[in-house]
């Protein structure tokens, strides 16, 4: 438990630092100016994509429900393009690398099997307990009369 709260402490404090220390590097390069244009300018296009994307996985998801099948892959993309705009939103090019990735299909299914596989794994150590189920039928004051 220690280890994930340095983790999410590190992660709070890091990502933010390498943001200001990247945009100033650019913003000492092509200008103040064009750092702040190049920021809105990624947030405003790839929340757009982002809502592309979403789409599509909404058409995928009811495409599956037709087939009366469970949409479970479109339902975690459509997490994931929820978190690849919030990333696009938050000003940064870090940020935006990995919205932008999360938004490209290939990428995504990339990191949705990377993650996925961790929970995959079996936790039961392949331990199999086998039984049967029976129905009891009660009897109903209804079924006397």
């Amino acid at each position: 438990m220690q280890i994930q709260m340095t983790a999410a402490l590190l992660l709070i404090i890091g990502v933010p630092l390498i943001e200001i220390y990247l945009m100033i590097k650019v913003g000492g390069m092509i200008g103040a100016f064009n750092t702040i244009f190049l920021i809105f300018f990624t947030a405003i296009a790839g929340i757009y994509f982002a809502k592309l994307e979403g789409l599509n996985a909404i058409r995928s998801g009811f495409t599956q429900l037709v087939k009366n099948e469970i949409p479970i892959y479109e339902i975690v993309s459509g997490a994931a393009l929820a978190f690849a705009a919030l990333l696009l939103i938050i000003p940064g090019f870090v940020t935006d690398t990995f919205g932008f990735l999360l938004i490209i299909p290939i990428t995504r299914k990339i990191f949705i099997n990377a993650i996925s596989s961790r929970f995959n794994k079996e936790k039961n150590d392949g331990i199999i307990i086998e039984g049967n189920v029976e129905e009891k039928k009660e009897k109903n004051n209804l079924d006397e009369l």
